[in-house]
């Protein structure tokens, strides 16, 4: 009788077993680095567009727009010189630079840029904004998920701008996801 070396179906199965455990314990750690990445990504956002305001009311004596209440598409447009009219930014100057938002992936998100609602973070929503209107040099800013023990609300902050994200979508009912994802310039 000939003896030959092989496998086993039960040693086959092990293996492939074994490698379907190691991948499991791989993917929450390849979506932390994915989801660090896009906070990254955002906070380096939200701080672009508060120096870009400060800039411009350096540059004009005013706020653009000061009544806003999000980074939509008027103010992007006047911050980003595409905007000219005398009113908003005669000089076309460049305040910021952003790109078209990449396309969602379902149930994952994109990468942060503009649409048709204004400046939108990686997970698709819009940037909130609080400007200092009045000019003396303080805001007061509610930047979180409105609930039953309140919600995040800084008072008498001295700043001229503060920009942050916060998830407004109805999807999006986790707490963890709403904090693992909140990201501000201040």
């Amino acid at each position: 009788m000939r003896k030959t070396s092989a496998f086993t179906l039960i040693e086959l199965l092990i293996v492939i077993a074994i490698i379907g455990i190691l991948m499991s314990l791989l993917f929450p750690a390849v979506n932390s680095a994915i989801d660090a990445a896009r906070k990254a990504q955002a906070k380096n956002d939200v701080t672009q567009i508060a120096t870009a305001i400060v800039a411009y009311e350096t540059e004009y004596g005013k706020l653009p727009l000061p009544t806003k209440t999000t980074v939509d598409t008027a103010l992007v447009n006047i911050l980003a010189g595409i905007d000219t009219s005398a009113a908003n930014n005669p000089r076309g100057i460049v305040f910021l630079e952003v790109g078209a938002r990449k396309p969602d992936i379902p149930g994952k998100g994109g990468k942060s840029g503009t649409n048709a609602s204004g400046f939108v973070d990686p997970w698709g929503s819009v940037y909130q904004i609080v400007m200092d209107t009045d000019y003396n040099n303080r805001i007061d800013v509610t930047a979180g998920k409105e609930s039953a023990a309140g919600s995040d609300t800084i008072t008498d902050m001295m700043k001229k701008v503060a920009v942050f994200n916060f998830s407004s979508s109805s999807s999006d009912t986790k707490a963890t996801n709403f904090y693992r994802r909140a990201v501000r310039s201040w």
